[in-house]
């Protein structure tokens, strides 16, 4: 990759009202197919759940959460409990920490199963999160379409996450911007995407 292309990577992806940060592929195609592998086989996966208009829905997409300490997380009014840190998981935090120079206390991880399983429009800002922190998005396995979009405008910005690839979400970006993963018919396989967050009540 030469210094255009990373420049090209390295610039904001938004075109007001916060940071978005795309890396590209930062792990290798045959690394991300094996820690990909060693994801499905060895995280504590369960199906989410999530409190809407009051009934509790379970979803086919499963989760999973780690942390440095046993958090308690809140979303979608229902409450999580961080499990110790997988090895893997460790290993995975390091490359991305070295990657954007951000330190991170927690993992979210989400499978989706194929294209018919994806996240509605929602901005993270759940009151544990620090404010104005980091979110590092690491995907592996399908590429999907990510969307962002303005809450006021309406401005729509849309990019594809690759197999290894790296994005990050800081400053003001959850305060203005909803953002998405779009459900396709099309897409058959499997992805993994881990988002290293920073729980504020065990801020650095």
């Amino acid at each position: 990759m030469n210094h255009i292309e990373l420049e090209k990577l390295n610039r904001n992806l938004l075109p007001y009202d916060g940071t978005v940060l795309y890396f590209g592929e930062i792990i290798p195609a045959q690394a991300a197919n094996a820690y990909f592998d060693e994801l499905l086989r060895s995280i504590s996966w369960k199906h989410d759940e999530a409190i809407i208009y009051g009934k509790r829905i379970v979803t086919k997409r499963k989760v999973a959460w780690y942390g440095d300490y046993p958090f308690s997380y809140t979303y979608s009014k229902v409450t999580k409990h961080a499990l110790a840190w997988h090895p893997i998981l460790l290993i995975l935090k390091e490359i991305v920490e070295l990657s954007t120079g951000e330190m991170f206390n927690s993992c979210l991880l989400n499978l989706y199963h194929d294209g018919n399983e994806g996240m509605t429009w929602h901005s993270d800002e759940e009151i544990d999160l620090r404010k104005n922190g980091a979110i590092a998005s690491l995907s592996f396995g399908a590429e999907r379409k990510f969307s962002f979009k303005h809450k006021i405008t309406k401005e729509k910005i849309a990019l594809f996450l690759a197999h290894g690839s790296l994005l990050i979400m800081k400053d003001t970006t959850q305060n203005h911007w909803l953002h998405r993963l779009a459900p396709s018919k099309h897409i058959t396989t499997a992805r993994i995407n881990l988002t290293f967050r920073q729980i504020k009540k065990y801020d650095f």
